[in-house]
């Protein structure tokens, strides 16, 4: 998700009520999500659009509304907002901030370790987020680099709720283990009940940990054994993690949640207090009547998916307007690096292109499936976080250029990576370079 940018292009024409979606930038198991435009004002949103039928049929009814209610009281500056909520007869429509400065754990995993002033710095702007949300009774139980996004000047914030746990009482026990496990507490492991905001913390010092140190502190290809860890807080700090950093990280880290280091004892902490500056923001009335409507079967709450006549202007006088893009990063040769997302050109007819891409994937172990000029590979093997998919795209920029994005949609980063190194060497023969001279 980005912030609005009214350069970015928007080369498709379908139209929801007062949005007209663009390009997918997001893809999970359960949702989809879309640049948009809200042409009434001109400004861009990222649009969460998930199946309903799909939503009955795994009960997951209650889980959305839960995820949508906790964002819907959520005004604050580090974390993302949501705008409001709208449906179709078939979909569900979220419509949320549009942040651009990317996740930071591609900061992490571009240029590695941070130094400690700005780790503290996001470390900060975490607390104030979480702080904030366990005042609403908001509890994420899934905080990790990849749900922390960066705007265009830096600033951080929180995203995807989905498994937040929305007015839990005082005292009040969770039982369902849920999160990311390198960052789950020692109490949401042994699932003996555990308290949202103790839990909380104990994700945000790991959190902090990899910020300072380019690594997980508990980190092992056994699970037994990454569990076994956890339970007994067994982790090092690096010789470069100043005293006071890890002195704090010790009172976070702490196996025991009831001994564990609170919010308001952490906000007084030396270490933290350096250079900290509370987040500044003005409370606002939240109206929720959209999210009620959204989900009941009321036909006057329905909106439309409606086809528009496409613009003429091609994709590339489009880019050529937009400050956010670089035609290097389009055409350069993809070496090095890529994230979860990539793109390469080709002067060759699309049909090609996506014969080219399933002879490529396919001794790499990846099963194709194809659906007009999208494609989605699926890896046949479990890796780090389990099977690794990709959907492909091929878009036409001009008469005789394609733009062809890949995405991961499931599993690991890293494996994304060498899977890509690979993959992109079966394609040399169709990729077009803009070579400068």
């Amino acid at each position: 998700m980005m912030s609005s940018n009214k350069g970015i292009p928007i080369p498709r024409s379908t139209r929801v009520g007062k949005y007209q979606l663009g390009k997918t930038i997001g893809e999970g198991s359960f949702a989809k999500v879309k640049l948009a435009k809200n042409v009434e004002n001109g400004e861009f949103v990222a649009i969460k659009i998930l199946d309903r039928n799909h939503v009955l049929r795994h009960n997951m009814m209650d889980q959305l509304k839960r995820e949508i209610s906790a964002m819907k009281i959520i005004n604050h500056p580090n974390v993302v907002k949501i705008f409001e909520v709208m449906a179709s007869k078939t979909k569900i429509y979220i419509v949320l901030e549009l942040v651009s400065g990317g996740e930071l754990f591609d900061k992490i995993a571009t240029n590695g370790r941070l130094k400690e002033d700005e780790a503290r710095s996001y470390f900060q702007q975490l607390i104030n987020a979480v702080d904030y949300c366990h005042s609403r009774g908001v509890y994420h139980r899934d905080l990790k680099p990849e749900n922390l996004l960066l705007d265009t000047k830096g600033v951080l914030k929180v995203s995807d709720f989905g498994l937040s746990i929305y007015s839990q009482k005082e005292g009040e026990l969770l039982r369902t283990a849920c999160g990311t496990p390198n960052y789950v507490a020692p109490e949401v492991i042994n699932d003996r009940g555990y308290v949202g905001s103790t839990s909380d913390i104990w994700s945000c010092g790991v959190i902090l940990f990899v910020l300072m140190a380019g690594y997980l502190p508990f980190d092992e290809p056994n699970q037994i054994a990454l569990y076994r860890k956890i339970g007994r807080a067994e982790f090092t700090c690096p010789p470069w993690f100043s005293p006071e950093a890890k002195k704090l990280l010790k009172a976070i880290l702490n196996p025991n949640p009831l001994t564990r280091i609170k919010i308001p004892e952490l906000l007084e902490d030396e270490w933290f207090k350096k250079g900290y500056k509370p987040a500044s923001f003005t409370e606002q009335d939240v109206n929720v009547d959209d999210v009620a409507a959204a989900f009941n079967n009321s036909k006057e709450n329905l909106v439309t998916e409606t086809k528009e006549k496409p613009v003429s202007m091609n994709a590339f006088e489009l880019i050529s307007r937009s400050e956010s893009f670089n035609l290097d990063n389009l055409f350069e040769k993809q070496k090095g690096v890529v994230k979860r997302e990539t793109h390469f050109t080709s002067q060759r007819p699309a049909n090609e292109i996506m014969s080219k891409i399933e002879e490529a994937a396919k001794p790499l172990g990846f099963n194709v499936h194809k659906r007009n000029y999208k494609m989605k590979l699926q890896g046949d093997k479990s890796g780090r976080k389990g099977h690794l998919s990709v959907a492909t795209e091929v878009f036409e920029v001009a008469p005789s250029l394609h733009m062809v994005e890949l995405r991961k949609t499931g599993g690991d980063t890293l494996e994304f990576n060498k899977f890509y190194k690979i993959f992109s060497s079966g394609l040399e023969d169709i990729v077009w370079h803009n070579e400068k001279k």
